[in-house]
């Protein structure tokens, strides 16, 4: 089915290859990317967008000695396939296959585990010091994304790098694109050069025209060389990665194997100085639908290849599209409300937002601590601003959410979506640390809404209180159910179910679980209490007091980590009143969660429905015997 491809295991195989062999391996490598993802779901236009990168990169260094680091990763599946794992690429992305990132348990060629972005330049001048330090020589390429240079840590990693004197190789993969479009100075600088033609037509003809002349000819090019700069800066304003110190290559076509070679070959003769070669490529290139719509096609589920369908269909909305048509609604009676994200405005529902309040609406890039001082400064301007973020994204601005809001008390409110167990993309974006890493900072109020219309009592609601609020919630189709939804009271959590055999005390959509949990209890004769606690903090002190005294077992059960999580907070508060209770929590107990389904990793956690069950009823069974 893959003629070219079946000749490749492993990258030195590359190195045997014509250029147009090259170029029907390519195709290749696009239908089979687009088979896998189009069956196990994954990363599709970004990977679609660097066949041609990463084999010239394979065809010019030596992996695993050579290092080439992954920004974000996302875009490694290429690299995967070539280094020795196109058989289990097929397992993309299931439980116990192949991760969508790279993994260096899983690879020696994967040489930095990465899963968000900003983070390979810092790595790569990390490893060339090593290097360095211990007279090695080896080349360290670091591959990342012109959405990515814009974060916070890329840039902090680009000022350090002229000062190391050292030689690492960036490549800036430009497509335009993040997730979503681009936005901010550097994208616009980047930009202008991808189309400033004229300086590089004119160098390349200057050096034709000099190198014709007899004798003097090469002297006259090497004195017109130095002074270029004073044409660069005339056509092409501000090179600012020069003016950092990096030699700056580029732009060159990022689909063209031949011209990627020479320029990457001429980099490693750098010995003392670092290089950024500037790429331009296609995001989707190869797949239509992709090339049309790569925001769509950037992570996709299973789909229909002749057509670009989804095969995963959905019954209800999303917490994602209740959250977005929410703030959307009340934003139409409230001017001070405002909306910010980090490169995420359709990942997180923002989308009709952003298209109906222009002016009100803010995608700051990839850099997340400052979205979170950015809110800052428009609460202490008086608006109302919402900031929605990924829970794991979220956790890179740590310093900001405690320094730059929650000491000053300021009215940000933190929607946090994909909060709890993701699925498919493993270890790096399962948020099951936001409830530990907040509920500890001073002023923040925490929920987690059991249902889609809670969500939207709880966006309501929050939108009048004082102080920062944080609201998680989870990936996937918002819940709903047959109790009725109260109003939402500061502070409180409501009864759900009344039973004298045990108490299940949930957050979230762990509540879901808990429903079932305790239906199939009822017909084991087990009747439970059942507490949506809805406030994480403050807890609800005067129900917990109330289970307290029914003197029957406590079970808690949340999608968080069991270091700091509900569970740890409701047993503090219990031990600082002095009350015995009888209490287990129902947590994750490791914080690295490998990839695949939900279900199956909540099976593996012993969270599932079955696994709950048994837990309750051996706890039961023991009470009633007497036994310890």
């Amino acid at each position: 089915m893959y003629k070219f491809l079946e000749k490749i295991s492993n990258p030195e195989d590359l190195k045997n290859l014509n250029y147009d062999e090259l170029d029907h391996l390519s195709q290749d490598i696009r239908d089979y990317i687009i088979d896998v993802v189009s069956k196990n779901g994954g990363h599709l236009a970004s990977n679609l967008g660097v066949v041609e990168l990463t084999l010239a990169l394979h065809r010019v260094f030596n992996s695993p000695k050579d290092k080439i680091i992954w920004d974000v990763g996302h875009q490694s599946y290429v690299h995967k396939i070539i280094t020795d794992r196109k058989e289990s690429f097929k397992t993309l992305r299931t439980l116990g296959g192949i991760s969508g990132f790279p993994k260096a348990s899983e690879s020696p060629h994967d040489v930095f585990d990465t899963g968000h972005s900003s983070t390979s330049i810092s790595a790569a001048l990390g490893m060339a010091k090593a290097r360095d330090l211990k007279g090695e020589d080896n080349s360290i390429v670091a591959v990342i994304g012109d959405g990515s240079l814009g974060g916070g840590l890329a840039l902090e990693a680009l000022n350090n790098a002229a000062n190391l004197n050292t030689n690492i190789i960036l490549i800036l993969n430009d497509n335009e694109m993040s997730i979503s479009k681009n936005v901010g100075g550097l994208s616009t600088y980047l930009g202008r050069l991808r189309t400033g033609k004229i300086y590089f037509k004119f160098k390349r003809e200057m050096e034709f025209i000099f190198n014709k002349i007899p004798v003097v000819g090469k002297s006259l090019y090497k004195a017109a060389y130095k002074c270029r700069d004073w044409f660069k800066y005339l056509v092409v304003k501000g090179i600012m990665f020069e003016e950092l110190g990096f030699k700056y290559l580029g732009p060159i076509d990022g689909h063209n194997i031949k011209t990627m070679e020479r320029i990457l070959s001429n980099a490693k003769s750098y010995k003392k100085h670092p290089v950024l070669i500037h790429v331009v490529t296609k995001k989707g290139n190869g797949y239509k639908a992709a090339e049309d719509k790569p925001e769509k096609y950037h992570s996709v589920s299973p789909f229909l290849v002749e057509t670009g369908e989804s095969l995963t269909k959905s019954n209800g909305r999303s917490y994602s599209s209740v959250f977005g048509d929410k703030i959307t609604e009340l934003a139409k009676t409230d001017e001070k409300i405002v909306a910010i994200t980090a490169a995420m405005p359709e990942g997180t529902g923002l989308g009709k937002f952003a298209e109906k309040f222009k002016d009100r609406f803010f995608d700051v890039g990839i850099a997340e601590q400052h979205a979170v001082t950015f809110s800052a400064g428009l609460a202490k301007g008086g608006f109302k601003p919402i900031f929605a973020v990924y829970s794991t994204f979220l956790q890179r601005a740590y310093d900001q959410v405690l320094h730059d809001i929650c000491l000053q008390n300021l009215s940000v409110i933190f929607a946090i979506d994909r909060a709890g167990i993701v699925g498919q993309d493993g270890e790096t974006h399962q948020g099951i640390f936001d409830i530990s890493y907040l509920r500890s900072l001073p002023n923040i109020t925490m929920m987690s809404p059991k249902s889609g219309r809670e969500l939207e009592n709880m966006l309501e609601y929050a939108l009048k209180l004082e102080g920062p609020v944080a609201i998680r919630y989870p990936r996937g189709e918002a819940a709903e159910y047959g109790f009725g939804e109260k109003p939402v009271d500061y502070g409180k959590g409501e009864i759900l179910l009344n039973g004298d055999d045990g108490i299940i005390i949930a957050e979230g959509t762990m509540v879901k679980k808990a429903v079932k949990v305790c239906e199939a209890l009822n017909k084991r004769n087990i009747k439970m209490t059942l507490v949506n606690i809805r406030f994480i903090k403050p807890l609800d002190e005067h129900l917990l007091d109330e289970m307290a005294s029914k003197a029957i077992p406590i079970y808690t059960l949340e999608d968080n980590i069991f270091e700091g999580g509900l569970g740890s907070s409701i047993l503090e508060y219990y031990c600082s009143k002095d009350k015995k209770v009888d209490l287990k929590i129902f947590a994750h107990k490791d914080g690295i969660i490998t990839h695949g389904e939900t279900s199956e990793l909540m099976k593996l956690e012993k969270l599932d429905d079955d696994s709950i069950c048994e837990a309750i009823i051996s706890n039961i069974r023991v009470k009633k015997n007497g036994e310890r």
